[in-house]
């Protein structure tokens, strides 16, 4: 068996040359966020929404269907499970039939 070695580097894991500082991020992203706002002042959201969990949820249904089919389906989801938690404890046949008509059934 023949093995090559790799060449040693002195580099350690972590930030790349030249990349950006955490807090050059910061700033870039409240700059892209200032202009976005400026762009688009009444900018909203079409989904039905409590929570960062409810959003990614309605968000990942949308992708298969409308906003309007989404917002049909999710206030009994909501009601029923109401943290990450009870998403990953549902059955899967009883969640499957309660997504089924926005399209993201088993696709």
């Amino acid at each position: 068996m023949v093995t090559t070695a790799r060449p040693k580097t002195n580099r350690r894991p972590g930030r790349r040359r030249g990349a950006e500082t955490p807090a050059q991020l910061r700033a870039r992203v409240r700059k892209v966020i200032a202009r976005l706002q400026q762009a688009y002042p009444d900018a909203t959201c079409a989904l039905h929404h409590a929570s960062a969990l409810e959003l990614l949820v309605a968000t990942i249904l949308s992708a298969q269907s409308t906003d309007a089919r989404v917002n049909l389906v999710t206030p009994a989801l909501f009601a029923k499970y109401r943290t990450a938690y009870d998403f990953a404890r549902a059955d899967p046949k009883v969640l499957e039939q309660e997504i089924h008509s926005t399209g993201f059934f088993r696709t």
